[in-house]
Protein backbone atom coordinates (compact mmCIF):
# COMPACT_ATOMS: atom_id res chain seq x y z
CA UNK A 1 0.00 0.00 0.00
CA UNK A 2 1.36 3.38 -1.16
CA UNK A 3 1.15 6.34 0.94
CA UNK A 4 -0.72 7.88 -2.51
CA UNK A 5 -2.92 5.14 -2.27
CA UNK A 6 -3.73 5.62 1.54
CA UNK A 7 -3.37 9.01 1.87
CA UNK A 8 -4.90 9.93 -1.41
CA UNK A 9 -7.97 7.98 -1.62
CA UNK A 10 -9.43 5.48 -4.12
CA UNK A 11 -9.35 6.11 -7.90
CA UNK A 12 -11.81 4.63 -10.23
CA UNK A 13 -13.89 8.52 -9.92
CA UNK A 14 -13.53 9.09 -13.63
CA UNK A 15 -16.52 6.86 -14.48
CA UNK A 16 -19.21 9.74 -14.06
CA UNK A 17 -22.80 8.41 -13.59
CA UNK A 18 -23.12 11.54 -16.71
CA UNK A 19 -20.97 12.79 -19.12
CA UNK A 20 -18.64 15.21 -17.90
CA UNK A 21 -20.17 17.96 -20.07
CA UNK A 22 -23.56 17.21 -18.36
CA UNK A 23 -22.39 17.45 -14.83
CA UNK A 24 -20.37 20.75 -15.52
CA UNK A 25 -23.52 22.47 -16.93
CA UNK A 26 -25.50 20.71 -14.52
CA UNK A 27 -23.56 21.97 -11.21
CA UNK A 28 -23.54 25.40 -12.71
CA UNK A 29 -26.92 26.02 -13.55
CA UNK A 30 -28.06 24.83 -9.92
CA UNK A 31 -26.14 27.73 -8.75
CA UNK A 32 -27.45 29.79 -10.90
CA UNK A 33 -31.23 28.95 -10.39
CA UNK A 34 -30.76 29.32 -6.82
CA UNK A 35 -29.45 32.16 -7.15
CA UNK A 36 -32.46 33.38 -9.50
CA UNK A 37 -35.21 31.98 -6.95
CA UNK A 38 -33.58 33.70 -3.96
CA UNK A 39 -33.32 37.03 -5.53
CA UNK A 40 -37.23 36.75 -6.21
CA UNK A 41 -38.10 34.78 -2.90
CA UNK A 42 -35.73 36.08 -0.26
CA UNK A 43 -35.64 39.42 -0.25
CA UNK A 44 -34.64 40.22 3.62
CA UNK A 45 -32.48 38.73 6.19
CA UNK A 46 -34.13 35.54 7.40
CA UNK A 47 -31.37 33.25 9.16
CA UNK A 48 -31.61 33.81 13.09
CA UNK A 49 -28.02 32.30 14.30
CA UNK A 50 -28.32 31.17 17.89
CA UNK A 51 -31.63 32.74 18.45
CA UNK A 52 -33.27 30.11 15.97
CA UNK A 53 -34.00 26.29 15.95
CA UNK A 54 -36.95 24.45 17.66
CA UNK A 55 -35.89 23.47 21.37
CA UNK A 56 -35.25 19.06 22.23
CA UNK A 57 -36.79 17.48 24.98
CA UNK A 58 -35.11 19.12 28.22
CA UNK A 59 -33.66 15.64 29.16
CA UNK A 60 -32.03 15.76 25.97
CA UNK A 61 -30.31 18.87 26.85
CA UNK A 62 -29.96 17.76 30.88
CA UNK A 63 -28.12 14.39 29.46
CA UNK A 64 -25.70 16.37 26.85
CA UNK A 65 -24.72 18.13 29.84
CA UNK A 66 -24.30 15.46 31.99
CA UNK A 67 -21.07 15.23 34.27
CA UNK A 68 -21.15 11.53 33.82
CA UNK A 69 -21.34 11.94 30.27
CA UNK A 70 -19.07 14.61 29.79
CA UNK A 71 -16.52 12.74 31.91
CA UNK A 72 -17.22 9.25 30.26
CA UNK A 73 -16.50 11.42 26.45
CA UNK A 74 -13.56 13.01 28.03
CA UNK A 75 -11.91 9.85 29.18
CA UNK A 76 -13.19 8.05 26.05
CA UNK A 77 -10.54 10.71 23.92
CA UNK A 78 -7.82 10.71 26.14
CA UNK A 79 -7.70 6.63 25.67
CA UNK A 80 -8.18 6.63 22.23
CA UNK A 81 -5.64 9.10 22.01
CA UNK A 82 -2.58 7.06 23.73
CA UNK A 83 -4.07 3.82 22.09
CA UNK A 84 -3.04 5.44 18.42
CA UNK A 85 0.11 6.14 19.73
CA UNK A 86 0.93 2.94 20.74
CA UNK A 87 -0.35 1.32 17.95
CA UNK A 88 1.64 4.25 15.75
CA UNK A 89 5.58 3.57 17.41
CA UNK A 90 4.71 0.34 18.62
CA UNK A 91 2.81 -1.55 15.97
CA UNK A 92 4.71 -3.23 12.29
CA UNK A 93 6.30 -0.64 10.28
CA UNK A 94 3.74 -0.78 7.32
CA UNK A 95 0.72 0.71 6.70
CA UNK A 96 -0.49 -2.56 5.60
CA UNK A 97 0.25 -4.27 8.72
CA UNK A 98 -0.75 -1.41 10.62
CA UNK A 99 -3.86 0.52 11.29
CA UNK A 100 -2.72 3.69 12.94
CA UNK A 101 -2.65 5.51 9.30
CA UNK A 102 -6.17 4.92 8.24
CA UNK A 103 -7.21 5.59 11.54
CA UNK A 104 -5.56 8.87 11.46
CA UNK A 105 -6.72 9.80 7.86
CA UNK A 106 -10.05 7.67 7.29
CA UNK A 107 -12.06 7.46 10.97
CA UNK A 108 -10.36 10.73 12.27
CA UNK A 109 -9.76 13.34 9.39
CA UNK A 110 -12.95 12.24 7.70
CA UNK A 111 -15.26 9.69 10.00
CA UNK A 112 -15.56 13.03 12.67
CA UNK A 113 -16.33 15.49 9.85
CA UNK A 114 -19.67 12.65 9.42
CA UNK A 115 -20.00 12.89 13.17
CA UNK A 116 -19.57 16.74 13.37
CA UNK A 117 -22.56 16.80 11.26
CA UNK A 118 -24.52 15.44 12.49
CA UNK A 119 -23.96 15.65 16.05
CA UNK A 120 -22.32 19.09 16.08
CA UNK A 121 -19.23 19.77 18.12
CA UNK A 122 -18.51 16.78 19.47
CA UNK A 123 -14.64 16.75 19.37
CA UNK A 124 -14.55 19.89 21.23
CA UNK A 125 -15.94 17.77 24.29
CA UNK A 126 -13.59 14.62 23.73
CA UNK A 127 -10.61 16.48 22.44
CA UNK A 128 -7.43 14.56 24.87
CA UNK A 129 -5.45 17.76 24.57
CA UNK A 130 -8.20 19.81 26.01
CA UNK A 131 -8.95 17.29 28.67
CA UNK A 132 -5.31 16.92 29.56
CA UNK A 133 -3.75 20.23 29.63
CA UNK A 134 -7.13 21.19 31.68
CA UNK A 135 -5.97 18.58 34.56
CA UNK A 136 -2.51 20.10 34.58
CA UNK A 137 -2.36 23.13 37.73
CA UNK A 138 -0.66 26.30 36.69
CA UNK A 139 -1.07 29.67 37.92
CA UNK A 140 -3.67 31.70 35.85
CA UNK A 141 -3.67 31.48 32.63
CA UNK A 142 -2.46 34.06 30.43
CA UNK A 143 -4.59 36.28 27.97
CA UNK A 144 -4.48 34.65 24.36
CA UNK A 145 -3.62 37.86 22.49
CA UNK A 146 -6.38 38.53 20.03
CA UNK A 147 -3.71 39.52 17.18
CA UNK A 148 -3.36 35.94 16.83
CA UNK A 149 -6.21 34.95 15.53
CA UNK A 150 -6.35 31.64 13.79
CA UNK A 151 -2.81 32.10 12.90
CA UNK A 152 -1.43 28.99 14.81
CA UNK A 153 -4.38 26.68 13.11
CA UNK A 154 -3.89 27.64 10.15
CA UNK A 155 -0.37 26.73 10.49
CA UNK A 156 -1.03 23.63 11.54
CA UNK A 157 -3.20 22.88 8.69
CA UNK A 158 -0.78 23.50 6.54
CA UNK A 159 1.71 21.00 8.58
CA UNK A 160 -0.86 18.13 8.24
CA UNK A 161 -2.18 18.88 4.37
CA UNK A 162 1.88 18.48 3.58
CA UNK A 163 1.60 15.11 5.42
CA UNK A 164 -0.85 13.98 3.52
CA UNK A 165 -0.79 15.55 0.46
CA UNK A 166 3.17 16.12 -0.09
CA UNK A 167 5.22 13.88 1.52
CA UNK A 168 6.36 11.32 -0.39
CA UNK A 169 5.50 8.39 2.90
CA UNK A 170 2.19 10.07 4.33
CA UNK A 171 1.33 6.76 4.86
CA UNK A 172 3.84 5.42 7.06
CA UNK A 173 2.74 4.66 10.72
CA UNK A 174 5.99 6.06 12.12
CA UNK A 175 5.83 9.69 9.81
CA UNK A 176 1.84 9.58 11.44
CA UNK A 177 3.04 9.12 14.89
CA UNK A 178 6.07 11.72 14.83
CA UNK A 179 3.05 14.35 13.49
CA UNK A 180 0.35 13.77 16.34
CA UNK A 181 3.10 13.41 18.89
CA UNK A 182 4.93 17.20 18.22
CA UNK A 183 1.29 18.48 18.00
CA UNK A 184 0.17 16.84 20.87
CA UNK A 185 3.01 18.13 23.15
CA UNK A 186 3.15 22.04 21.42
CA UNK A 187 -0.77 21.99 22.44
CA UNK A 188 -0.29 21.00 25.58
CA UNK A 189 1.63 22.92 26.31
CA UNK A 190 0.24 26.12 24.73
CA UNK A 191 -2.93 24.91 26.14
CA UNK A 192 -1.54 25.05 29.70
CA UNK A 193 0.12 28.48 28.91
CA UNK A 194 -3.41 30.16 27.79
CA UNK A 195 -5.87 27.80 28.95
CA UNK A 196 -9.17 26.64 27.02
CA UNK A 197 -8.70 29.67 25.21
CA UNK A 198 -6.15 28.25 22.90
CA UNK A 199 -8.11 25.38 21.77
CA UNK A 200 -11.16 27.55 20.38
CA UNK A 201 -8.76 29.21 18.23
CA UNK A 202 -5.42 27.71 17.52
CA UNK A 203 -5.93 23.86 17.42
CA UNK A 204 -6.14 22.73 13.86
CA UNK A 205 -8.85 20.28 14.37
CA UNK A 206 -10.95 21.49 16.68
CA UNK A 207 -11.10 24.63 14.87
CA UNK A 208 -11.86 22.70 11.27
CA UNK A 209 -14.25 20.05 13.30
CA UNK A 210 -16.05 23.16 14.88
CA UNK A 211 -16.84 24.64 11.89
CA UNK A 212 -17.75 21.31 10.07
CA UNK A 213 -20.07 21.28 13.59
CA UNK A 214 -21.68 24.28 12.54
CA UNK A 215 -23.36 23.10 9.69
CA UNK A 216 -25.18 20.70 12.23
CA UNK A 217 -28.96 20.21 12.62
CA UNK A 218 -27.76 20.13 15.97
CA UNK A 219 -27.06 23.64 17.89
CA UNK A 220 -27.54 25.74 21.10
CA UNK A 221 -29.57 28.22 21.39
CA UNK A 222 -28.46 31.79 23.49
CA UNK A 223 -29.82 30.13 26.79
CA UNK A 224 -27.64 27.03 26.43
CA UNK A 225 -30.82 24.81 25.02
CA UNK A 226 -30.25 22.12 22.68
CA UNK A 227 -32.37 22.69 19.85
CA UNK A 228 -32.80 21.23 16.41
CA UNK A 229 -32.54 24.10 13.89
CA UNK A 230 -31.91 25.00 10.21
CA UNK A 231 -27.97 24.03 9.05
CA UNK A 232 -27.73 27.39 8.04
CA UNK A 233 -28.49 29.27 11.52
CA UNK A 234 -25.50 27.26 12.09
CA UNK A 235 -23.07 29.31 10.04
CA UNK A 236 -24.36 32.06 11.56
CA UNK A 237 -22.61 31.27 14.92
CA UNK A 238 -19.43 31.37 13.23
CA UNK A 239 -16.70 33.35 14.84
CA UNK A 240 -15.67 35.44 11.58
CA UNK A 241 -12.78 36.60 13.70
CA UNK A 242 -9.00 37.58 12.00
CA UNK A 243 -7.79 34.53 10.16
CA UNK A 244 -10.61 32.90 9.93
CA UNK A 245 -10.98 32.83 6.30
CA UNK A 246 -7.64 32.18 5.25
CA UNK A 247 -8.07 28.98 7.23
CA UNK A 248 -11.03 27.87 5.03
CA UNK A 249 -9.50 28.64 2.09
CA UNK A 250 -6.41 26.94 3.11
CA UNK A 251 -8.77 23.61 3.17
CA UNK A 252 -10.30 24.43 0.03
CA UNK A 253 -7.01 25.14 -1.77
CA UNK A 254 -6.07 21.91 -0.47
CA UNK A 255 -8.62 19.78 -1.95
CA UNK A 256 -8.25 21.00 -5.40
CA UNK A 257 -4.83 20.40 -5.30
CA UNK A 258 -6.45 16.90 -3.86
CA UNK A 259 -8.11 16.54 -7.37
CA UNK A 260 -5.07 17.51 -9.38
CA UNK A 261 -3.03 14.76 -8.50
CA UNK A 262 -5.20 12.48 -10.26
CA UNK A 263 -5.12 13.95 -13.40
CA UNK A 264 -3.31 11.78 -15.69
CA UNK A 265 -0.75 14.66 -16.62
CA UNK A 266 0.42 14.79 -12.54
CA UNK A 267 0.11 11.15 -11.86
CA UNK A 268 2.68 10.83 -15.09
CA UNK A 269 4.76 13.85 -14.69
CA UNK A 270 5.29 12.75 -10.22
CA UNK A 271 5.98 9.12 -11.61
CA UNK A 272 9.02 10.34 -13.45
CA UNK A 273 10.15 12.66 -11.25
CA UNK A 274 10.05 10.32 -8.20
CA UNK A 275 11.53 11.12 -4.54
CA UNK A 276 12.49 14.15 -3.73
CA UNK A 277 11.61 16.01 -6.95
CA UNK A 278 8.00 14.78 -6.82
CA UNK A 279 8.01 15.90 -3.01
CA UNK A 280 9.32 18.99 -4.13
CA UNK A 281 6.68 19.36 -7.11
CA UNK A 282 3.76 18.62 -4.61
CA UNK A 283 4.57 21.25 -2.09
CA UNK A 284 4.86 23.97 -4.82
CA UNK A 285 1.34 22.35 -6.47
CA UNK A 286 -0.10 22.88 -3.13
CA UNK A 287 0.84 26.29 -2.46
CA UNK A 288 0.02 27.44 -6.03
CA UNK A 289 -3.37 25.49 -5.58
CA UNK A 290 -4.12 27.13 -2.20
CA UNK A 291 -2.86 30.45 -3.69
CA UNK A 292 -5.46 30.26 -6.92
CA UNK A 293 -8.30 29.27 -4.45
CA UNK A 294 -7.38 32.54 -2.20
CA UNK A 295 -6.74 34.66 -4.73
CA UNK A 296 -10.39 34.28 -6.78
CA UNK A 297 -11.88 34.76 -3.54
CA UNK A 298 -10.07 37.86 -2.72
CA UNK A 299 -10.51 38.93 -6.17
CA UNK A 300 -14.21 38.38 -6.15
CA UNK A 301 -14.45 39.87 -2.65
CA UNK A 302 -12.82 43.13 -3.93
CA UNK A 303 -14.97 43.74 -6.54
CA UNK A 304 -17.90 43.30 -4.26
CA UNK A 305 -16.30 46.15 -1.62
CA UNK A 306 -17.62 49.06 -3.38
CA UNK A 307 -21.24 47.81 -3.02
CA UNK A 308 -20.59 47.28 0.59
CA UNK A 309 -22.08 49.33 3.49
CA UNK A 310 -19.68 51.07 5.17
CA UNK A 311 -18.09 50.00 7.97
CA UNK A 312 -18.33 46.73 6.60
CA UNK A 313 -15.07 44.28 6.88
CA UNK A 314 -15.62 42.34 2.99
CA UNK A 315 -13.40 40.09 3.83
CA UNK A 316 -14.26 38.53 7.09
CA UNK A 317 -18.58 39.45 6.05
CA UNK A 318 -18.53 35.88 3.78
CA UNK A 319 -16.29 33.89 5.41
CA UNK A 320 -19.25 31.40 6.75
CA UNK A 321 -20.45 30.66 3.75
CA UNK A 322 -17.17 28.96 2.45
CA UNK A 323 -18.02 26.66 5.19
CA UNK A 324 -20.37 24.18 3.31
CA UNK A 325 -18.29 24.46 0.48
CA UNK A 326 -15.56 23.31 2.39
CA UNK A 327 -17.17 20.53 3.70
CA UNK A 328 -18.80 20.27 0.38
CA UNK A 329 -15.44 19.20 -1.57
CA UNK A 330 -14.25 16.91 1.67
CA UNK A 331 -17.44 14.54 0.95
CA UNK A 332 -16.83 14.49 -2.32
CA UNK A 333 -12.90 14.17 -2.78
CA UNK A 334 -12.48 11.86 0.90
CA UNK A 335 -16.03 10.01 0.08
CA UNK A 336 -14.26 6.54 -1.28
CA UNK A 337 -11.60 6.97 0.26
CA UNK A 338 -13.56 6.73 3.99
CA UNK A 339 -16.02 3.58 2.67
CA UNK A 340 -12.40 1.50 1.87
CA UNK A 341 -9.95 2.77 3.97
CA UNK A 342 -12.21 2.69 6.85
CA UNK A 343 -12.48 -0.91 6.30
CA UNK A 344 -9.02 -1.39 6.37
CA UNK A 345 -8.14 0.41 9.76
CA UNK A 346 -11.34 -1.97 11.23
CA UNK A 347 -9.27 -5.00 9.42
CA UNK A 348 -5.92 -4.25 10.54
CA UNK A 349 -7.12 -3.63 14.01
CA UNK A 350 -7.24 -7.53 14.57
CA UNK A 351 -3.22 -7.16 15.47
CA UNK A 352 -2.69 -3.66 15.80
CA UNK A 353 1.04 -4.65 17.20
CA UNK A 354 1.63 -7.60 14.38
CA UNK A 355 2.26 -9.97 17.24
CA UNK A 356 0.38 -12.90 15.39
CA UNK A 357 -3.54 -11.71 17.31
CA UNK A 358 -6.47 -12.54 15.59
CA UNK A 359 -8.83 -10.19 18.35
CA UNK A 360 -11.91 -10.06 15.70
CA UNK A 361 -11.59 -13.20 14.14
CA UNK A 362 -10.77 -10.67 10.96
CA UNK A 363 -7.22 -12.01 10.21
CA UNK A 364 -6.81 -12.40 6.16
CA UNK A 365 -9.94 -10.35 5.59
CA UNK A 366 -9.49 -8.30 2.35
CA UNK A 367 -11.13 -5.11 2.14
CA UNK A 368 -14.67 -5.17 0.10
CA UNK A 369 -14.44 -2.65 -3.08
CA UNK A 370 -17.39 -3.58 -4.44
CA UNK A 371 -19.13 -2.47 -1.08
CA UNK A 372 -19.81 1.16 -2.93
CA UNK A 373 -20.17 0.97 -6.58
CA UNK A 374 -18.31 3.41 -8.53
CA UNK A 375 -21.58 5.35 -9.63
CA UNK A 376 -22.97 5.96 -6.17
CA UNK A 377 -19.65 7.53 -5.80
CA UNK A 378 -19.23 9.87 -8.05
CA UNK A 379 -23.07 10.61 -8.03
CA UNK A 380 -22.34 11.26 -3.84
CA UNK A 381 -19.39 13.68 -4.90
CA UNK A 382 -21.30 15.50 -7.35
CA UNK A 383 -24.19 15.94 -5.13
CA UNK A 384 -21.53 17.04 -2.24
CA UNK A 385 -19.76 20.01 -4.26
CA UNK A 386 -23.18 21.20 -5.90
CA UNK A 387 -25.14 20.89 -2.45
CA UNK A 388 -21.93 22.82 -0.79
CA UNK A 389 -21.86 25.66 -3.50
CA UNK A 390 -26.42 26.04 -3.29
CA UNK A 391 -25.61 26.17 0.74
CA UNK A 392 -22.89 28.46 0.12
CA UNK A 393 -24.80 31.01 -2.33
CA UNK A 394 -27.73 31.06 0.27
CA UNK A 395 -25.73 31.68 2.95
CA UNK A 396 -23.81 34.19 1.42
CA UNK A 397 -27.22 36.24 -0.15
CA UNK A 398 -28.76 36.29 3.09
CA UNK A 399 -25.57 37.89 4.99
CA UNK A 400 -25.66 40.26 1.45
CA UNK A 401 -29.23 41.26 2.42
CA UNK A 402 -27.52 42.72 5.53
CA UNK A 403 -24.12 44.41 4.91
CA UNK A 404 -24.92 45.46 1.02
CA UNK A 405 -26.32 49.08 -0.11
CA UNK A 406 -29.99 48.56 -0.38
CA UNK A 407 -29.59 49.97 -3.82
CA UNK A 408 -26.98 47.71 -5.11
CA UNK A 409 -28.42 43.82 -3.14
CA UNK A 410 -28.44 42.37 -6.69
CA UNK A 411 -25.28 43.35 -8.30
CA UNK A 412 -23.15 43.45 -5.57
CA UNK A 413 -23.61 39.68 -5.19
CA UNK A 414 -22.52 38.81 -8.87
CA UNK A 415 -18.78 38.57 -8.22
CA UNK A 416 -19.62 36.19 -5.59
CA UNK A 417 -21.84 34.30 -7.38
CA UNK A 418 -19.20 33.97 -10.19
CA UNK A 419 -16.88 32.62 -7.42
CA UNK A 420 -19.39 30.23 -6.54
CA UNK A 421 -20.28 29.27 -10.58
CA UNK A 422 -16.57 29.20 -10.99
CA UNK A 423 -15.64 26.89 -7.92
CA UNK A 424 -18.67 24.34 -8.69
CA UNK A 425 -17.28 23.56 -12.58
CA UNK A 426 -13.43 23.47 -11.61
CA UNK A 427 -14.34 20.53 -9.02
CA UNK A 428 -16.90 18.70 -11.13
CA UNK A 429 -14.01 18.60 -13.44
CA UNK A 430 -11.25 17.56 -10.47
CA UNK A 431 -13.20 14.45 -8.48
CA UNK A 432 -14.08 13.43 -12.69
CA UNK A 433 -10.14 12.15 -13.08
CA UNK A 434 -10.81 13.84 -16.71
Amino acid sequence: MTGTYLAHGLGGRSDLPVPLWLALYAGAAAVLVSFAALVVLWTKPRLRGRQGGVPLPAAVTRAADSPVVRTAVRVLGVLALAGFLAVAWGGPASSADNPAPAWFYAWFWVGLVALSLVLGPVWRMANPLRTLASMVRSRANRPLPARIGYRPATAGMLAFLWLELAFPHSDAPRAVAVFVTVYALVHLVAGVVYGPAWFDRADTFEVYFGLVAALSPIGRRDDGRLVLRNPLDGLLTVDRARGLTPFVLVVLGSTAFDGLTRLPVWTDTTRELGGVASALLATAGLAAAIGLVSGAYAGAIRLTRPFLRRGTEPYREFAHSLVPIMVGYTVAHYFSFAAFEGQQGVLLATDPFGLGWDLFGTAGTAVDYTAVPVAVIAAVQIAGIVAGHVLGVVSAHDRALGVLRRDHVKAGQYPVLALMVGYTAVGIYLVSGA
